[in-house]
């Protein structure tokens, strides 16, 4: 039996008002073993936050700054808002990270918000839940350098080059993959095939992205099972055994503990 974990997911966002409970529902019927929500706002991780209070067996979640919010950063009150999150249970930082494809903030902002944040990752010995996009140089060197010093986490819905992810990887660090694989435009089976076993996690990013033949349409966690199906065809094994792998992954990486197993 299909069995795996949505390691992001925004649940406690707007677009599942009214609809919530029965995609939690689908979710579980499909296979999910657990989700972990994002917090991407300090309004997102207590929506996030209120969410998981009702599934303490099923959903973790996160807080951050999304770096297309960095431009109201102010680390004097970010950072304690995060880490009072931390201590309140949140399982990682983030989503967190550099766009420079929209550059909805100033670039320096983003910076400046994405190094706070993986120094508080490391001082808290959490994760870190990484968006990039059009950002490899940055985002490699920060990985890099923060690495050193025992920063840890995930490169969200990756659809970086196989340099970005060596380098994440060299840093311990684990990629997920989303519903993009199953897209006509997909071309980094190169990637795909790079993750070992112990690195490779899976998501939904809920309600964005959702995989073929439900492009377009709102995503939810119950077709993350699609996404498994097809990185199992590229992985040359089960969807069974890479669902497993994967959800052992995200225990590790976010110090889950289910109240069933998985694999």
């Amino acid at each position: 039996m299909l069995s795996y974990i949505d390691s992001h997911a925004h649940l406690a966002d707007a677009a599942f008002d009214g609809v919530r409970d029965a995609v939690v529902a689908r979710a579980r019927s499909a296979g999910t073993a657990a989700v972990v929500c994002i917090g991407e706002s300090f309004v997102a991780a207590e929506r996030a936050r209120a969410l998981a209070s009702r599934h303490p067996d099923f959903m973790a979640w996160t807080s951050g700054v999304h770096p297309h919010d960095a431009a109201g950063f102010r680390e004097a009150d970010a950072i304690p808002a995060i880490r009072a999150h931390l201590e309140a249970g949140a399982v990682a930082v983030g989503e967190c990270g550099l766009d420079y494809h929209y550059d909805h903030a100033p670039r320096a902002s983003q910076l400046a918000a994405f190094r706070a944040q993986l120094a508080l990752a490391v001082t808290h010995d959490r994760p870190v839940i990484v968006h990039t996009r059009e950002a490899e140089d940055d985002t490699r060197a920060l990985v890099e350098e923060f690495g050193r010093i025992g920063a840890r986490g995930v490169m969200h819905c990756f659809t970086g080059t196989a340099a970005l992810a060596r380098a994440a990887l060299d840093a311990g660090w684990f990629i997920s993959f989303s519903g993009i694989v199953t897209f006509r435009s997909w071309d980094r089976d190169d990637v795909v095939q790079l993750v070992p076993d112990d690195r490779i996690v899976v998501e939904s990013d809920a309600p964005y992205l959702a995989p073929v033949p439900y492009r377009g349409k709102r995503n939810e966690p119950a077709y993350v099972a699609l996404t498994v199906a097809h990185l199992a065809e590229r992985r040359r094994t089960t969807p069974e055994l890479l669902g497993a792998v994967a959800a052992r992954n995200a225990c590790s990486l976010f110090g889950l503990a289910l109240s069933s197993p998985v694999g």
